[in-house]
């Protein structure tokens, strides 16, 4: 059964999880904020000495791939390809959005629409919708939230759970009672499913050539004294 390392940095989560057949074998985690380059080879260390094994002993890693966190993306990544040249394991790339939506459909198990939201500053999110069986019903996209988001679902009485970072901030605009909120955010504990899923289909990345799903420009400015 694959021991596969779960990373997730695409918000202000720096998660690592080490799972065992799709089961959670050690988490750790940490919410202080943007500080994954500092933090995440350090949770790293702490999940595989919770398990009482090495890197070596690992089949594979898998990363969260975005949308989200520019910075986030690229240190998960770069500790990821570093892990997997230097040891020869497989990488998997996993899609931040339908690991949230799996987590939360998994746990309300209805046969309703799920939307996974990860916060993109201001009333900006990127979101992408799923059914019970994780099929993606509406692609990935960068959206600006007001009160007639996500109308067309809610005219047909279609139920959407939302759930992410960006769906906290929408709860004030979404006030359509077909509309439901859930607390699941982003943890590599989500990822566990998908990553046991690609594994055994051989679904690996090309580790060299791959690059996070950013979907918009970094939010880079000139620094005052420049200008």
């Amino acid at each position: 059964m694959p021991k596969i390392l779960n990373i997730e940095t695409a918000t202000d989560i720096c998660s690592v999880c080490l799972s065992q057949d799709g089961k959670i074998v050690s988490l750790e985690e940490s919410n202080k904020g943007f500080n994954h380059a500092s933090t995440l080879t350090i949770l790293i260390e702490k999940c595989l000495a919770k398990a009482n094994i090495t890197l070596i002993d690992i089949d594979a890693v898998a990363v969260s791939q975005g949308p989200g966190s520019y910075t986030g993306l690229r240190i998960g990544v770069s500790v990821a390809k570093g892990i997997c040249y230097a040891l020869d394991k497989p990488m998997i790339a996993i899609d931040t959005l339908q690991a949230l939506a799996w987590a939360c459909a998994n746990e309300e198990q209805k046969d309703v629409h799920y939307c996974a939201m990860i916060d993109a500053r201001r009333m900006e999110v990127y979101s992408s919708m799923y059914n019970l069986n994780n099929d993606e019903t509406e692609t990935v996209s960068a959206i600006i939230i007001d009160e007639n988001s996500f109308e067309s679902f809610f005219s047909k009485e279609g139920t959407v759970i939302f759930c992410g970072n960006g769906a906290e901030k929408c709860k004030p605009i979404l006030t359509s009672p077909y509309a439901q909120f859930s607390p699941i955010i982003c943890s590599a504990k989500h990822l566990r499913h998908l990553s046991k899923k690609s594994f055994l289909e051989g679904d690996f990345c090309a580790t060299a050539y791959f690059n996070p799903l950013y979907y918009k420009s970094p939010n880079i400015t000139i620094p005052k004294k420049i200008l």
